[in-house]
């Protein structure tokens, strides 16, 4: 059928955008125009004062996609019925915004995956940047990741996809509050394998060594947790989902005096 000439066809579109962790204060400027933009604005937030914001900036087309969670529930199944509620509006022709807590392409797989499909149906998709957990992590703890590298691995894929540390560096382990567990839990979920976890660190460091549990605030004004603790301790540790295992370089990396010596003069 013919489109008339004084009608515009519509194209919908996608946009991914991060809340940041403490959205007070982390949205940037073009994420919050992003989403007052938005004829529809999906999100899926961790708090009660994010989806506040994320509701005010847009109160006709603000829909949340937290419902898709259930008790128990294989996260891979949720996973995959956000992205067909994204790719849902976009096709319908609406200018479509999804804000997810964090970064928006950090332990984000939803949104990676229907940007790629949206792109692949010929629509415009694009992710704009967040504060992540781990931009937190460096900010509060002190870790410049220039100084002593830094290896990023979540808790479950470093366990059974044999990945190897370099101790020289500084090593990030993400999610060890839900290690081995693929489903929902709106409370506490399953520590059982955290002596499995235990038992691969042992490959690579000393009991003793120290690492740090820590967890990023949420809200404004509150401190982030930050504890100190020996490797050994780490199954009676009472981590929670939020929780991040970063363990310190345990010895100096080591000089490849071959190349360092056939480098310019100034950088030995």
């Amino acid at each position: 059928m013919a489109v008339p000439k004084n009608e515009e066809i519509k194209r919908g579109s996608l946009t991914a955008v991060g809340t940041g962790i403490r959205v007070i204060g982390q949205l940037t400027v073009e994420s919050i125009a992003s989403m007052k933009n938005a004829e529809k604005l999906l999100y899926c937030v961790g708090d009660p004062i994010a989806e506040h914001v994320v509701q005010s900036l847009n109160k006709d087309g603000a829909e949340s996609l937290f419902g898709f969670y259930a008790e128990g529930k294989p996260r891979a199944e949720t996973y995959e019925q956000m992205i067909q509620r994204m790719l849902e509006c976009v096709r319908a022709g609406l200018k479509t915004c999804v804000a997810l807590y964090g970064h928006p392409g950090v332990f984000a797989w939803p949104a990676h995956e229907a940007i790629r499909r949206a792109r692949a149906d010929g629509y415009e998709a694009r992710m704009l940047p967040g504060i992540s957990a781990e931009d937190c992590l460096f900010a509060d703890v002190g870790i410049d990741p220039a100084m002593t590298g830094c290896q990023s691995y979540e808790a479950t894929d470093f366990m059974i996809n044999g990945r190897i540390i370099d101790t020289s560096s500084t090593v990030i382990l993400w999610q060890i509050g839900v290690l081995g567990d693929w489903s929902f839990k709106s409370g506490a979920y399953d520590t059982s394998s955290m002596p499995l976890l235990l038992e691969r660190l042992a490959q690579y460091y000393p009991a003793n060594h120290q690492a740090i549990i820590y967890e990023a605030s949420v809200f404004p004004g509150c401190a982030p947790i930050i504890r100190y603790i020996p490797l050994f301790s780490l199954p009676y540790a009472g981590v929670t989902a939020a929780s991040t295992l970063c363990i310190p370089p345990a010895r100096s990396p080591s000089i490849d005096m071959n190349i360092r010596m056939r480098m310019p003069q100034s950088c030995n």
